[in-house]
């Protein structure tokens, strides 16, 4: 059909000649409420944003001179977090000449992850930015499970009652 042809039918029969396919040859168009359907396509896209989880890089600074105990406390709030679903940016932090030995950055960086290794997994490996040593850490996919508002384990057993 052609272009006036088209336009001609979309005004007698009170629609919107809207193009769907312009890539096509010969691009195709529909007769259709536009308003309704731009509506419509908001609304996918809206149900389409609700099913997806925002996942925020969060960070957690480290100095190569950290004691056990906030040692300790960062990990327990790296863990909290990347529970929560977040990724975590280790980052360890040089000042002065400390930046001349970064084996100990480094050392510091494996503990990290070794004390957060059942519930994340590295993304990025540790490289040097400038002054800090940083590394990205996942969290691993969910072992547990609910079922009807219970939290299964993997190995656990259902039973009906």
């Amino acid at each position: 059909m052609t272009l006036r042809q088209a336009l001609d039918t979309s005004k007698k029969s009170g629609y919107d000649l809207v193009e769907v396919a312009p890539t096509a040859v010969p691009p195709v168009c529909r007769l259709l409420d536009y308003g309704k359907y731009k509506y419509e396509q908001a609304k996918k896209e809206r149900e389409a944003k609700k099913g997806q989880k925002i996942s925020l890089l969060r960070e957690l600074r480290f100095r190569p001179a950290i004691d056990d105990h906030d040692f300790d406390a960062k990990v327990k709030t790296g863990r909290k977090l990347l529970e929560g679903g977040d990724k975590v940016k280790v980052s360890v932090r040089f000042r002065g000449r400390e930046i001349t030995h970064p084996e100990i950055g480094w050392k510091l960086v494996q503990k990290v992850v070794e004390a957060l290794k059942g519930v994340a997994t590295v993304t990025r490996q540790a490289v040097i930015e400038e002054k800090n040593m940083s590394v990205i850490l996942a969290p691993l996919a969910p072992k547990t499970k609910t079922v009807e508002g219970v939290k299964v384990t993997q190995s656990a057993e259902i039973k009906d009652t």
